[in-house]
């Protein structure tokens, strides 16, 4: 088997992280969604771009993640790869939630005014974990939240499950049904992956609507979880890497008809019916249906344009990749709590629609790199609650008696 590394998953992955910065900033400016805090100056055009990247951003995520397992073979160690993941995923998330996340749940609470003003005093309830006053914030009910680190116990728990199923999913009659897979008309190749993801929108989405809070996440859990598995599958097969290379243009053209018809139907609903036309759960217009259709062909078909554009163009050791590989995790943990506090500081200021959510993702950029770069990465015993291996021993300085020797 080949083990050379891919750098373009690593590129992906940094790529799809910072994605996060720009995605979550939104949040806070998009009129009429839910986010921990809401910036005075809201837009409702921004609903549309916003669509465009989360119907597949987090996806990607977990098809990487799903990739990246498989390209590490860990099969012939998987008590200890078991090990290592729980100590890299469920160790910052522990360490997430009691500190770099509870900035959150303060500025929203403040700024809804649920919360009286005091970091520290609400530091120190935060962390006795008990229920708090309805509505105090995102989590409120639990005594305390992970909020945008949810995707570290849900990637966790996907992993020990495949452990488990490993020896299954190595049997020679699975290998042989993806390898079919790969070569299989490009209309199979395009809808079949879909089918699921159609399947969830169509039966979970409608009566699990998403929590992030792991129990009782079905629709989620069926979604991200298909997606993780199906990039275990598929990473080992050169077939597959070949056709997503070759079909990137093809699987670009379907990915944007796809969403122009999903969009198109979305908009028509809204028009004719009202936002909440999209939740009610039956009965569902053949229409609907269709644009379900759409929307989860567009979901896979942009995950085969980003592989195949991406094994094409990103496959490469860059000199930056390496650093951002290693940042992308920290960056990861730290950027929405960065985000929340500096839209809560300026929003008061009223600087403006440009200016202010220009400050936010300037600030959260400058201030992960500074953390990151000034205190977890040089700092031993920050490094492993920020999911990163930890510092190598220090070399010898070189005497007179024994030379360095280079390399």
């Amino acid at each position: 088997m080949n083990r050379t590394r891919r750098y373009d998953i690593d590129a992906l992955r940094v790529f799809a992280f910072g994605l996060l910065i720009l995605y979550h900033t939104g949040m806070a400016y998009v009129w009429d969604w839910d986010f921990h805090i809401k910036s005075a100056y809201t837009a409702e055009w921004l609903q549309w771009p916003m669509i465009f990247m989360n119907r597949w951003r987090m996806s990607l995520l977990f098809l990487i993640s799903g990739i990246a397992i498989a390209l590490a073979a860990p099969e012939r160690k998987l008590l200890r790869f078991a090990r290592d993941r729980t100590w890299r995923l469920m160790l910052p998330l522990i360490f997430g939630m009691f500190v770099v996340v509870p900035i959150q749940p303060y500025c929203e609470g403040v700024a809804g005014g649920h919360l009286q003003p005091g970091f520290w005093r609400f530091l120190l309830a935060y962390w006795h974990v008990h229920p708090w006053p309805q509505d105090s914030f995102s989590g409120w009910q639990y005594g305390i939240t992970w909020n945008h680190l949810w995707y570290l116990p849900y990637l966790w728990a996907y992993t020990l499950a495949l452990i488990v199923l490993m020896p299954l999913l190595g049997r020679d009659d699975v290998r042989r049904t993806i390898s079919a897979f790969t070569r299989s008309p490009m209309w199979l190749f395009l809808l079949l992956p879909a089918l699921p993801q159609w399947l969830c929108a169509w039966f979970l989405d409608p009566r699990f609507p998403s929590t992030h809070a792991f129990f009782g996440d079905w629709a989620n859990h069926a979604k991200y979880a298909t997606v993780f598995l199906s990039g275990y599958l598929l990473a080992r097969k050169t077939a597959f890497w070949d056709r997503v290379v070759a079909a990137r243009r093809t699987t670009l053209v379907v990915a944007l008809v796809s969403v122009t018809v999903y969009l198109g139907l979305r908009l028509i609903s809204q028009i004719h019916w009202g936002p909440d036309f999209w939740m009610r759960e039956v009965p569902y217009p053949v229409w609907v249906a269709i644009a379900l259709v759409a929307q989860s062909l567009y979901l896979w078909a942009t995950l085969l344009t980003i592989l195949g554009w991406g094994k094409a163009w990103l496959n490469r050791p860059f000199r930056w990749l390496p650093y951002c590989t290693e940042a992308v995790y920290p960056w990861y943990m730290l950027h929405q709590s960065l985000i929340v506090p500096l839209v809560f500081l300026l929003k008061p200021l009223s600087l403006g629609p440009w200016l202010e959510p220009a400050l936010v993702v300037g600030g959260t950029v400058a201030g992960c790199h500074l953390i990151y770069e000034y205190g977890i990465r040089r700092v031993g015993l920050l490094r492993p609650l920020f999911g990163l291996k930890r510092l190598p021993p220090a070399k010898p300085a070189p005497t007179e008696d024994a030379p360095a020797l280079p390399g």
